[in-house]
């Protein structure tokens, strides 16, 4: 058996990265899968339950694919929010636009989505939700700006809803993840000229050596939307390989560690 088998699972930013290796781990759970992403669905990805092209932060595209959803299920049990975006700078240099943009997908997009899915599941009086925040929610990162602002929302919106809902049955979690590679969003910053001796501080900040796998974190989603989160609530789950521990100086190196 599975452990989200008979489960409906919505997950946002479905189509590459972070959602999409969430939703292939929910797939082989057990779970029927609907994604939603601006980008049409991988034709690699395994067999979803039903895929929707559209903007996170477009009210009535969400509340009609919610409604959708439940109208073929009868019901949402799981909601996976990983629609996001990249972008920052130093806040003197960030155009209003920029920053608008940053919010109104990584914060505005994940409330829109909770706002929607929150219905069926007070109805139900059951159901689990998590957000993808990230380690830039939970401390500050040199040009995060607007991405750091727009995570840390997420991180206490996950607080607040878990208060909230939590007499009802609702569980609501975040995971802050590490840098994770994936191709979009990792890459489009990494990835950029000049940015090799970052990227290489960045790895080497992580505490195991590496940058992350969209599978552990899939993992670590896996854990708090089944039933062995049963009584975890209005955590935001670290999942980043040591970067937040503490620092590393190597005075330990000629010891061999």
């Amino acid at each position: 058996m599975g452990r989200l088998d008979g489960r409906v699972a919505l997950v946002t930013g479905a189509a590459s990265g972070l959602g999409l290796a969430c939703a292939r781990r929910f797939l082989d759970e057990g779970a029927a899968v609907v994604g939603v992403d601006l980008s049409p669905a991988p034709a690699e990805a395994p067999q979803w339950g039903a895929f929707h092209q559209a903007d996170v932060a477009d009210e009535e595209a969400v509340a009609g694919i919610v409604g959708a959803t439940v109208d073929r299920y009868g019901r949402i049990d799981v909601v996976l929010n990983a629609a996001g975006v990249a972008g920052g700078g130093p806040v003197h240099l960030v155009d209003a636009r920029e920053w608008e943009r940053v919010l109104r997908v990584n914060l505005t997009g994940t409330f829109l989505v909770c706002k929607h899915a929150l219905v069926p599941m007070l109805e139900a009086r059951s159901g689990s939700i998590v957000n993808i925040a990230s380690i830039e929610g939970i401390e500050g990162t040199e040009g995060g700006s607007a991405y750091n602002a727009s995570k840390g929302g997420v991180v206490l919106l996950t607080k607040n809803l878990a208060i909230d809902y939590g007499r009802a049955g609702i569980r609501v979690n975040c995971i802050c993840p590490g840098f994770i590679e994936t191709t979009f969003m990792f890459e489009s910053v990494m990835g950029l000229d000049g940015m090799s001796q970052v990227r290489e501080q960045y790895r080497e900040a992580h505490k195991l050596g590496r940058f992350g796998r969209p599978e552990e974190i899939a993992g670590a989603a896996l854990f708090l939307a089944s039933d062995d989160a049963s009584f975890v609530t209005g955590h935001a789950l670290v999942v980043d390989g040591g970067f937040t521990a503490g620092m590393r100086t190597g005075v330990l190196e000629p010891l061999g560690l």
